[in-house]
């Protein structure tokens, strides 16, 4: 029942997209900052690596594991991509072009942030992009969605319809078999 409001319901259309608005202003300042500042994210992962010690790690030892084999020798790698993404997922929520897989690539950075032991607002961020994810369609109707999801829809159908038949129907002749 709830589902169904978040992803027909008038109401909830602007509601989303005034907390749509609101995670992406945060999501695009957060990538900016990172982005026109300098990132550096060794020392993040330094630290999060740090807090999987003790007798109650805050950090889950599998997730330490990936930090210290995986991230930290790819840290070039997450220096650029961490501040790209928060700016992309915070401009894609802003403007509502392709609003849901925005919100969902906003879960996954939260949750990873989550996991290396940073609370600070990505919980909060975390459930506001649960709603936008579940609600789908409806949080990006007042957005650049309204005209981009269907464009892409009728380019798809007509690329589908068109490779459709162009499929060779004709029927091959059975071999006879040998026994």
């Amino acid at each position: 029942m709830f589902n169904n409001w978040l992803r027909t319901n008038k109401v909830a259309m602007w509601l989303l997209t005034f907390i749509r608005v609101y995670i992406g202003y945060e999501w695009m300042v957060a990538g900016w900052g990172k982005l026109t500042g300098g990132f550096e994210a060794a020392g993040f992962l330094q630290g999060a690596i740090a807090k999987a010690t003790g007798d109650h790690p805050a950090v889950q030892g599998w997730w330490a594991a990936f930090l210290e084999h995986a991230a930290l020798p790819g840290v070039k790698v997450f220096n650029v991509i961490v501040p790209l993404g928060e700016f992309l997922v915070g401009l894609g929520l802003i403007l509502g072009t392709f609003t849901t897989f925005a919100a969902l690539m906003g879960i996954v950075m939260n949750a990873a942030f989550l996991f290396s032991g940073t609370v600070s607002t990505n919980a909060q961020m975390l459930l506001l992009q649960m709603f936008i994810l579940v609600a789908a369609a409806n949080a990006g109707k007042i957005g650049l969605d309204r005209w981009v999801i269907p464009y892409l829809r009728g380019l798809w159908n007509k690329w589908t319809h068109k490779t459709a038949h162009h499929v060779d129907t004709t029927p091959t002749p059975l071999k006879k078999q040998t026994a």
